[in-house]
């Protein structure tokens, strides 16, 4: 049986091109005691990986030249020497940009039977809800009545975040790139208050219209220049999550833009903390129950973007930097 996989042929130099990865085939090996070969169907493709293509060690290990390209997967078991897993079992796992994934059962979860479709397993119920979930509430230290500010609020993480925001009884301010995007929010996610960072001259000046009182929670996935500029607008004892910096990773660390307006942790009483979802797994089984039911209850929404085909991989990953995904963008492989 054969393996395609994509692998990273040369570090990216700024923003990834197609020429950076490379499409190899593999036979695949027999299955040994123990494990279990899944056929992956639905694969992610996710900015922060961006940093692992770096030969720097982040809040990831960085991936190897001729190394399989990191990503969440969901797939079905089509063999299986492991007794923890039977064919026809659709596991969540993390084998990234390749079709078949062989594993000894370790970092592997079934994904249960139910009414949730099984691609929301690396989507709203997987790292990206995850982080949201636990960004906002332990991180962000949440409370009813706070005024939360989430930037890059249309993709799979920011929309959980406004709406997790809004059911723990906050005010909700949102920020995303394009018409389309915005009016999105507004009309399906049910956040009054959106700003295109596209469309105004002033978007610091935009902000505050809409926070005049000052902003409790800075959830932020842009990067240092979005954390400057809302510094000066925070309010006492204000909490700044840094989850991701998507506008940040193609820039070289010599020219990636500083944060200046520190004195605002002092007179503020600010904190500013940055956190990986998995730091909270032993409270993961409390936030799938809970996102279900919201799901279920049409208290949650999402959306996936989700192009068909293997050998979109790299074209999916590189336009998550151009803004050209809508929601959690997943390859579907079969």
């Amino acid at each position: 049986m054969k393996n395609r996989k994509f692998v990273l042929a040369r570090r990216p130099d700024g923003t990834p091109r197609p020429d950076d990865f490379r499409l190899e085939t593999e036979e695949l090996p027999t299955l040994g005691e123990g494990q279990l070969l899944v056929r992956n169907q639905f694969i992610s493709v996710d900015p922060g990986m961006r940093a692992a293509l770096d030969d720097v060690v982040s809040y990831t290990q960085p991936v190897p030249l001729g190394g399989v390209i990191p990503g969440a997967t969901v797939g079905v078991v089509e063999t299986s020497n492991n007794p923890k897993f039977k064919k026809g079992d659709f596991v969540a796992a993390g084998f990234g940009w390749q079709e078949y994934g062989l594993s000894d059962g370790r970092g592997i979860r079934i994904v249960p039977d139910g009414p949730m479709p099984s691609s929301t397993a690396i989507g709203v119920l997987g790292i990206p809800g995850l982080t949201a979930y636990f960004g906002l509430l332990s991180v962000g230290r949440l409370k009813e009545g706070d005024t939360v500010l989430v930037t890059s609020a249309a993709g799979a993480v920011g929309t959980a975040v406004a709406q997790i925001a809004a059911l723990k009884g906050a005010k909700v301010v949102a920020v995303a790139g394009g018409a389309e995007k915005c009016q999105w929010l507004r009309d399906e996610i049910g956040v009054a208050d959106v700003i295109d960072y596209r469309g105004v001259p002033d978007l610091a000046a935009a902000i505050a219209a809409m926070a005049p009182d000052g902003i409790d929670v800075l959830f932020d996935n842009v990067g240092n220049a979005m954390i400057d500029l809302t510094l000066p607008m925070m309010r006492q004892g204000g909490r700044i999550v840094v989850c991701g910096q998507v506008a940040d990773y193609n820039i070289p660390a010599s020219r990636k833009p500083g944060i200046v307006n520190t004195s605002a942790f002092i007179s503020h009483r600010l904190t500013m903390s940055g956190f990986v979802a998995f730091d909270y797994a032993r409270e993961f089984r409390t936030a799938w129950g809970e996102m279900t039911d919201w799901i279920l209850e049409g208290k949650l929404k999402y959306r996936e973007d989700i192009a068909e085909g293997f050998e979109k991989l790299p074209e999916a990953f590189i336009g998550l930097f151009g803004g050209k995904n809508f929601g959690r963008k997943l390859i579907l492989v079969f």
